[in-house]
Parts: C-alpha cells; sequence; structure tokens
C-alpha cells in the first residue's frame, strides 16, 4: 500500500495536483473544489510532506514513482498530472520515465534545466541555515521570495501557513531538487497534450524562462498570468484554474 496522503474528490477522468515546495496537498484546496465538478481531482502529499512520511533519502525520480504506485493503487492508469515548482520536476520526472500514464501535462511555475551553479550553492545554504537555525528563518522568507510584489498580507500570512515545517523533509526535498537531473533534452519528446503556465512577476521561474519551455515541447500551450508570482494558483486561482479547466476541455480530457 502507498504511503501517500490525498484527497480524492469527483469522478471522471483524473487530474493529478503536484505542489509546490515547502507546501502539501493544502496549497491545492480552490482547485480541488472548482475542478472536480467535471473531473476526478486528486492532490497528492509528496514523501514528507502534509501527512505522507519521510522515509529514505528521496530523489525526485523516487518522489515521481511513489506517484505512480498512488494511481496503481487507485485504479487510475491514466491521468493528466499538473505540477507547480517542485511539483513540475516530479511531473516531468514520470513524463521521462512513465509516459504511457500521462494523459495530459500541466508545468506551472517551474524549470527543466537542472541547477545553475548559483542554484546549488543557495541550496547548500538553505541546508546549513536550517541545520543550524531549523526551519524557522528559512520559511519566514518565503512569501517575499515567491509571491508578487502585490500580494496581500493575508496571502502572505495564508502562505506562511501552508508551509510544512519539519526541518528533515526540507533537508530531503533540498537536496533532491538540488540533485534533479537536466530534462531539457526529454521536451522535444514529449508527445501528450502540454499546457505551461507562468506567473508575469515570477522572479524563481521567470516568463522567459517559461516561453522558452513551452517552445521546445512540440504544440505546447502557453499561459502567462498578468501580475502573479511563483505561486501563480494562489495568487490568481481563478485564471489559473480557468487554463486548466480550458486546456483539458479543449483536449477532451
Amino acid at each position: 500500500m502507498t504511503k501517500l496522503a490525498h484527497d480524492s474528490r469527483g469522478s471522471g477522468p483524473a487530474l493529478v495536483l503536484l505542489h509546490a515546495f515547502p507546501f502539501d496537498r493544502r496549497m491545492w484546496s480552490e482547485e480541488l473544489a472548482r475542478l472536480s465538478d467535471v473531473r476526478r481531482v486528486i492532490a497528492v502529499d509528496l514523501r514528507g510532506f502534509g501527512e505522507s512520511p519521510l522515509w529514505g533519502e528521496p530523489t525526485v525520480d523516487d518522489l515521481g514513482d511513489d506517484v505512480i504506485a498512488l494511481l496503481d493503487e487507485l485504479g487510475v492508469p491514466m491521468a493528466a498530472v499538473c505540477g507547480l515548482s517542485m511539483g513540475g520536476y516530479v511531473a516531468l520526472s514520470l513524463a521521462e520515465r512513465h509516459p504511457a500514464r500521462l494523459a495530459a501535462l500541466v508545468l506551472a511555475d517551474t524549470r527543466a534545466a537542472a541547477d545553475s551553479d548559483v542554484a546549488q550553492l543557495a541550496r547548500q545554504a538553505t541546508m546549513r541555515q536550517v541545520r543550524a537555525d531549523g526551519p524557522a528563518a528559512f520559511l519566514d522568507g518565503v512569501p517575499e521570495r515567491l509571491l508578487s510584489r502585490h500580494a496581500s498580507e493575508d496571502l502572505r500570512q495564508r502562505v506562511r501557513d501552508l508551509c510544512v515545517d519539519r526541518g528533515a523533509t526540507i533537508l530531503a526535498a533540498t537536496r533532491a531538487m538540488a540533485h534533479r537531473p537536466d530534462r531539457t533534452p526529454l521536451l522535444s519528446r514529449v508527445d501528450c497534450p502540454t499546457l505551461i503556465i507562468c506567473g508575469g512577476e515570477d522572479t524563481t521561474s521567470p516568463a522567459p524562462e517559461m516561453r522558452s519551455l513551452a517552445q521546445q515541447i512540440p504544440d505546447a500551450e502557453y499561459v502567462e498570468i498578468a501580475g502573479a508570482g511563483h505561486l501563480s494558483n494562489l495568487e490568481a486561482p481563478d485564471r489559473f484554474d480557468e487554463a486548466v479547466a480550458r486546456f483539458l476541455a479543449a483536449h477532451d480530457l
């Protein structure tokens, strides 16, 4: 039996939602409510996050294999998969290693390339900080790093409340992201319908990089959400959900 906690709501074709770092499936509460009217929506806590336990020293590919094990248990042979940020890394792992299980792919505010040298140094600094002082200081800066400058204080507080504050999970996920492979060579081989969503004010995976990613995937659709930052579904849920719903409907998914 899979160890992943999840919410499953609605019926029909499945849509799997993979959360960003350092969050859990609670970040998809509005998508669960809205999109489950016309399909089965499955929001997952990746290993170590939310109500899912942490075991071993997982790679991004391990996190993807966990999702496949969950789908097997739920009897879902194929699903549309939507991943945001870290969830996008996991979605790309599925696209490379389990392509027959993907009916469609939604990549939001993420990247295909491996970490740059600068990003690697930032990951190492995060791990040193968490080991030395615990996760509180790192988590306190999450809203400023991931939201646009227009975000309200209420949303900033909500994002703080959504953070997973377990040091072991933050360290394990940071290591996994730091060592993830470059999946840029995969992009030209993605053969399922694909939607790319980017917050127009995302500074973590900026719009030019996301547009380039979209251009490398055959027939991918690109949607930019003006005014939103890296957590585009939380800053602009109406526009995010509309884009996903329209995309799935257009492909009869």
